[in-house]
């Protein structure tokens, strides 16, 4: 994470801003009595939304976690992905 004032922000605003897309660099905008912005990527935004809502279920998180243990037990199938005809 970066941190600038908000005149370094303004003056290198799109070296930032591609810091943020290509890099996912997450930019904190320092401002008077601590009212900060911070600035992250749409891509990453949207991220943590479905984190979030992901998360934010006990079920799903349940079943998150109950399939991650089994992963890394080594409880797993390979399957072979069978293609599809372009009808």
């Amino acid at each position: 994470m970066i941190a600038v004032n908000y005149t370094q922000f303004r003056n290198g605003m799109k070296s930032y801003m591609d810091l943020v897309t290509e890099d996912y660099e997450a930019i904190v905008v320092t401002r008077k009595e601590n009212k900060n912005v911070v600035i992250i990527s749409e891509e990453t935004y949207n991220n943590l939304l479905e984190n979030i809502h992901v998360m934010g279920n006990k079920a799903n998180y349940d079943w998150l976690m109950e399939s991650k243990k089994q992963l890394e037990s080594g409880k797993i199938k390979k399957r072979e992905l069978i293609e599809g005809s372009d009808e």
